[in-house]
């Protein structure tokens, strides 16, 4: 019986899986697949099969150790094509979460942005591309982690938000500048800790609890 194959990748002008595989690939990794296939500039990614879902059950709601070196090994291609290196603290690589099916459903997961960034990490991302891109795509890691993966209520991070514009007398997020996001930040650990939760600081801690949710 031939093994497994658990993981598609795809980069610009390669791909391993196409447009006809939805039923393995879902929609979404389907149609990357074939988008990069044909030269469109998709950035580099891999998409766990539906297979998995199944396996995953199977297996008792947990993961087969068997994914978790695939998964690995699958970074380590966006690496290469990227330049970057996930859980680097000067040259991060940072990677999305997002669920997908054959067919598109109502309840389906939203997807978690920014993985792979921790304490010490944005501060070497924010040393490379300026200190409120970092900050923003930390407290937004923060927000859709404790929100989507650990079932904090999302009320509880719009609150802090909320709050934080008011006193500063702004209406937007964007005018939110580096200090008032390192703020906010300090702010959602506080959410975390009130619902006895913390963002876990290992980065492919963070990447397998959140292939995790989908599954769940």
């Amino acid at each position: 019986m031939a093994p497994i194959r658990r993981i598609y990748g795809f980069a610009r002008g390669n791909s391993d899986g196409n447009k006809s595989m939805k039923e393995l690939l879902g929609g979404k990794g389907a149609n990357l697949c074939e988008m990069a296939r044909c030269g469109l500039n998709v950035p580099p990614g891999f998409t766990i099969t539906t297979e998995v879902c199944e396996e995953f059950y199977a297996n008792g709601g947990k993961l087969p150790e068997a994914l978790k070196v695939e998964v690995k090994a699958a970074v380590a291609a966006v690496e290469a094509e990227m330049g970057l290196k996930f859980g680097d603290v000067n040259t991060p690589l940072l990677v999305s979460v997002r669920s997908g099916a054959a067919v598109s459903m109502p309840g389906m997961m939203d997807t978690v942005l920014n993985l792979g960034l921790n304490d010490a990490i944005v501060e070497g991302f924010a040393a490379k591309y300026g200190a409120r891109f970092a900050m923003d795509c930390y407290r937004r890691l923060m927000q859709m982690f404790g929100d989507v993966v650990l079932e904090i209520p999302h009320e509880a991070f719009e609150t802090k938000l909320t709050a934080l514009k008011a006193r500063k007398g702004v209406q937007y997020d964007v005018q939110l500048d580096a200090d008032d996001l390192r703020e906010l930040v300090t702010a959602y650990k506080q959410v975390y800790k009130d619902h006895k939760q913390e963002l876990p600081q290992d980065p492919w801690q963070q990447l397998f609890l959140g292939i995790n949710a989908v599954f769940k």
